[in-house]
């Protein structure tokens, strides 16, 4: 190592001082130091808790370093030791330690928050150059801010082993310190015997709740089987539950949340006739918050509180029906969609205002999705399908409100959404965030060439989805393609076709059911063209990236748009191969069935090429969006549809629309009387009726 007034010159062979008894957050955060270290520069750092030859100094802050006094702040100090420069990364706890350790990994290194989960190509550099310049972190905007790692199929299936274990679990935590979160909800209704509430706070993440788990207690009908699920009848086993989780808990970083809703994620009154108005619940809301609050405060001294203002909570509060204790965090949660109204339920959308008001005193925070699910039009497999200036107008509208103590973000399985999840980074840190600035930093943070090109694909992608509704956020994900398609196939197949589908009004309004399944062809029909242009950007640019650059467009760009695209080309098929059906033109609807099968498989195999290296399994778990049971389900209409005129035999189609006409009627049934399979016999009907003008 050399030094001038200016520069620190670091090499690859150096010393890094740490505390002589660290603790399990600081250890970890140095590992991911010297690893990074070894990365970039090839050789491991020592560590020593020996100070004297250490070229960097990793400590809690002391008074002469004048650091700011708050929880989580850090600095570097850089001090003239033995006539050898040194620099002190200094903390004013483990997260202000752990922050600056990773800081530096992203400024001085070049390793960003999403290095293992975008497969960040990283640079080899023989010696780093360290301007010499005292450094203060900047308090974050938002006190308490973190992920929500839900709907986490992926997760769940990537290793064998369930629940999952800290392989899967230490770079999902990582991220989200490199993203300078302090707070997770580590997964969601997962085993008692799973690590993941362990892993986290040895990471030094504060641990917070799901709403339909207050306190991180076990839910009543695990507990209690056979129990009716009341607290008006049983108050003392869900105290006992609560009382549990509390002594489990005491010692650990928590933001509890407090709340009540029924078993199952859903209102509990939907079980309980005698809360029949909204008095009767917001009273029993109230009270079981009290005592939960009151519980918390017997074993835990200065605790921090939440209430979740989620769904029908949010509007008996709204309606002045919830009384909450003043210093308990009030949390507001968008619809799903990035919006901060009321979500839809069913086919019931009331969309009504989900932000404190000018007179809601207290401190306030936000629940906020970039993915969802809801098994009706939202996005989990692929990116947020609305624009990013979107999601940073709403977030920054939330702080304006003053919900700005707490956020929350619903971030999946993190790799397919990683481009907002940096994003939502810079809104929580910096409290505001110009997205097209953003998205030009990330593009060149993540990827060596053809910037200006990338950019306009991430800056387009938007742009591309279909608007099924009448308001800004109403923009198809991955799941509007089939939860909407095997809820039609069901129908259809069970003989329900005179009625229409209760499960698709939340799109189409009353129709009847032709007419909901011309609506879904329609909207379809907008997005094709769209999807496919995209795709054909895409690949426009890859050859003329190079072999990880390629991927990483393949994997993060590409594998969003393909879903889409064969999404909206086999539900348009299958809404085409009813039509067809209902015409009686059975023979072409199997054709268009078929069709409809394969563009989904295109889909499927979009999956398993996105399984390469250390991803693979990846979406193995892909049990929500489901494309695997979409695929399922239209080849059952599709054999179906072979029933109507191809049974018994599985020759009559052969015979009637393929066979010469010079063999129709002399053949012998012991040579010709093989049933091609479904896929065969699809492929060259579809020649046949495409050149006989049937099929476009």
């Amino acid at each position: 190592m050399s030094s001038s007034s200016k520069i620190m010159q670091l090499g690859k062979k150096i010393r890094i001082g740490v505390p002589e008894a660290m603790t399990p957050p600081v250890e970890h955060a140095v590992r991911m130091l010297t690893r990074d270290w070894l990365a970039v520069l090839g050789e491991e750092p020592a560590v020593t808790s020996d100070p004297q030859e250490a070229a960097i100094r990793i400590r809690y802050a002391v008074r002469e370093d004048e650091l700011a006094d708050r929880p989580e702040a850090f600095g570097y100090r850089f001090k003239e030791e033995r006539s050898r420069l040194c620099l002190h990364m200094v903390g004013s706890d483990d997260l202000g330690i752990i922050y600056a350790i990773l800081h530096f990994s992203r400024v001085y290194l070049g390793i960003q928050p999403f290095w293992f989960w975008a497969d960040q190509t990283i640079e080899r550099r023989e010696e780093l150059r360290v301007p010499c310049e005292d450094y203060d972190s900047p308090a974050p905007r938002v006190r308490y801010r973190g992920w929500f790692v839900n709907d986490e199929v992926c997760l769940i299936g990537w290793k064998e082993p369930y629940p999952p274990t800290r392989e899967v679990w230490m770079p999902v935590f990582e991220a989200l310190l490199r993203c300078g979160g302090n707070m997770v909800i580590p997964g969601t209704d997962l085993p008692k015997t799973g690590v993941h509430y362990e892993v986290a706070s040895e990471m030094g993440l504060w641990i917070t709740h799901h709403h339909a788990e207050p306190l991180g207690a076990e839910m009543f009908l695990r507990a209690y089987p056979g129990k009716a699920a009341s607290y008006r009848e049983e108050p003392e086993l869900f105290e006992r539950l609560w009382l549990e989780a509390i002594e489990k808990q005491k010692d650990r970083k928590v933001v509890w949340v407090l709340s009540f809703r029924g078993q199952g994620d859903r209102p509990f009154w939907e079980n309980d006739p005698y809360f029949d108005t909204s008095e009767k619940r917001g009273e029993m809301i109230s009270r079981v918050i009290r005592r939960q609050y009151g519980m918390i405060r017997d074993k835990v001294a200065h605790p921090v509180c939440c209430v979740a203002l989620y769904g029908e909570i949010a509007e008996l509060y709204k309606g002045g029906y919830i009384e909450l204790p003043e210093d308990v965090i009030k949390v507001w949660a968008d619809n799903g969609y990035g919006k901060m109204v009321s979500r839809r339920h069913g086919y019931l959308n009331h969309r009504v205002p989900a932000l404190p008001t000018a007179g809601d005193g207290g401190k306030h925070g936000i629940y906020y999705h970039v993915t969802f699910h809801d098994l009706q039009a939202s996005n989990h497999l692929t990116m947020f399908p609305g624009p990013a200036k979107f999601i940073a107008d709403e977030v920054m509208q939330a702080f304006a409100a003053g919900a700005d103590e707490y956020l929350l973000l619903n971030c999946g399985n993190i790799r397919p959404h990683v481009y907002q999840l940096d994003l939502i980074r810079e809104l929580w840190t910096e409290g505001h965030a110009d997205a097209e600035a953003h998205a030009e930093q990330f593009v060149k943070a993540y990827y060596s060439s053809q910037h200006e090109t990338i950019l306009r694909l991430y800056r387009t992608y938007a742009g591309n989805a279909i608007a099924y509704g009448p308001h800004e956020d109403d923009w198809a994900g991955d799941e509007f393609y089939h939860h909407a398609a095997r809820k039609i196939v069901g129908h259809w197949l069970q003989g329900r076709t005179a009625n229409a589908h209760p499960g698709l009004r939340w799109a189409t309004g009353d129709m009847p059911f032709a007419e909901q399944v011309r609506w879904f062809r329609q909207r379809c029909e907008e997005g094709l063209p769209r999807w496919t242009e995209w795709i054909a950007q895409v690949d426009a640019l890859l050859p003329a990236l190079n072999e990880t650059d390629g991927q990483r467009v393949r994997d993060h760009l590409r594998f969003h748009g393909i879903l889409h695209r064969s999404g909206c080309e086999g539900f348009i098929r299958l809404c085409e191969a009813y039509d067809a059906y209902a015409g009686g033109r059975y023979p072409e609807a199997f054709v268009l069935a078929s069709e409809s099968l394969w563009s989904y498989r295109e889909g499927y195999q979009a999956l398993r090429e996105a399984e390469h290296g250390k991803w693979e399994r990846f979406y193995w778990a892909d049990w929500l969006t489901n494309i695997e049971n979409t695929m399922n389900h239209v080849d059952t209409a599709r054999k179906f549809l072979r029933m109507h005129g191809d049974s018994p035999d599985g020759f009559a189609w052969y015979k009637a629309f393929l066979m010469p006409e010079t063999e129709k009627y002399i053949y012998l049934e012991n040579t010709h009387r093989r049933p091609l399979p479904d896929d065969e016999l699809a492929r060259l009907l579809r020649d046949k009726f495409a050149a006989d003008g049937l099929l476009s």
